[in-house]
């Protein structure tokens, strides 16, 4: 039996269904419910000291929970979620002789990190969320330590994960593109690195099988587009004009990001519109991994990934369906 820390989520609920699918038994820890798996969770916040006596003894933790949102208040959530949980869950881990765990990190460790950056790039995050997920990185490494003969960490640090259902950064801008609303800031050449959450779960279901020992992947699907590229693709599949129409200079954006920081600030109400948001738009955010060396073999190209997501969301007709709220 595998236990799925924060698997009610939008990454945690594909890896379910993949479980359900290829018949391993899996339990779902998580402080909210599931809408697909509600006979499967048990209800815990990963903030608590967890019992050993609080499930049957698993074969392996994989740990999704997190606090990732640019606009999380107040700050210390992250390092209580994000740290403090990493240790509840190491705890655990000990008290039940737990020799197995996965932990979904971020390439947000790396910061603004340059073109290419792998595994073994340099760790400089500019928010609280990328250094809690780095800090928590370091206490599964010292859980690790303690058996290094027998215990197995898989650290995976995708980027920007999107798919079907998520009501994340993507999405909000295929939805800009759908209705027409789309306008480019910047010059549009900057290159983003993808991930589609199919793979995402596929990785985590494969990486169950890994040795003893440390391993840790960025998690990134290819090729990168360019936002021109990007934009123009998904204009041509809903039958829209390729022709990116009105651009802003990344100036003026940042300008108007910041006034909508001084808005959220004075009223205490939160914006889709902030300047860091428009830095992580007009940025450059390009990754390798060494995840072929795995023989891993994602299950869904980039491109049919794109075109199921924009397919799901704005032809197809789900409107009463659940959805996930994640950056």
């Amino acid at each position: 039996m595998i236990a799925i820390f924060g698997g009610s989520g939008f990454i945690g609920t594909r890896l379910s269904f993949r479980f359900s699918q290829s018949g391993k038994l899996f339990q779902i820890i998580d402080k909210a419910p599931s809408g697909f798996f509600p006979e499967k969770v048990l209800s815990a916040d990963v903030r608590d000291s967890l019992s050993p006596s609080f499930f049957s003894i698993p074969t392996a933790f994989i740990n999704l929970a997190a606090e990732h949102r640019d606009d999380v208040r107040p700050l210390s959530l992250y390092d209580e979620v994000n740290v403090d949980g990493a240790r509840n869950i190491c705890d655990l881990a000990r008290a039940q002789g737990i020799e197995k765990i996965i932990f979904t990190s971020s390439v947000a460790v790396y910061g603004f990190a340059p073109l290419g950056t792998n595994e073994s790039g340099a760790i400089a995050p500019f928010n609280d969320y990328g250094r809690t997920k780095w800090e928590a990185e370091q206490v599964y490494k010292k859980w690790q330590a303690e058996d290094s003969q027998n215990r197995t960490l898989v650290i995976i640090r995708p980027t920007v994960v999107f798919g079907e259902r998520n009501r994340g950064n993507v999405f909000n801008l295929l939805r800009q593109i759908a209705f027409g609303k789309f306008v480019m800031v910047g010059d549009g050449l900057n290159r983003k690195s993808m991930a589609y959450v199919e793979n995402v779960a596929a990785f985590l279901e494969y990486s169950l099988d890994f040795k003893p020992g440390i391993h840790i992947y960025n998690y990134i699907d290819k090729p990168d587009f360019t936002m021109n590229a990007l934009v123009a693709h998904v204009n041509k599949l809903l039958g829209k004009s390729s022709e990116i129409k009105f651009r802003l200079p990344f100036s003026l954006g940042l300008m108007i990001g910041s006034g909508f920081d001084l808005v959220a600030k004075i009223t205490d109400k939160k914006f889709p519109i902030s300047a860091i948001r428009v830095k992580k738009f007009c940025a450059n955010s390009v990754y390798d991994s060494a995840i072929e060396s795995t023989g891993f073999i994602p299950p869904v190209p980039l491109m049919n990934a794109i075109e199921k997501t924009v397919r799901f969301e704005f032809v197809e007709d789900h409107k009463n369906e659940q959805v996930f709220y994640s950056e």
